[in-house]
């Protein structure tokens, strides 16, 4: 599956990104090698989110 995810540098240093595709799916890291690591785990945080 591929997503768009945009990045942003965030003002108070490091980084946070967005996935349009995903609703709400957002999460930040410290350096942009953390914040690859949390996007993995926010998409797939996100994905399997059981909606009743």
């Amino acid at each position: 599956m591929k997503l768009k995810v945009i990045i942003h540098e965030a003002e108070e240093g490091g980084y946070w990104a967005e996935i349009p595709s995903i609703p709400g799916c957002a999460t930040q890291g410290d350096t942009f090698n953390e914040l690859l690591v949390n996007l993995y785990e926010a998409v797939e945080g996100c994905l399997s989110v059981d909606m009743k």
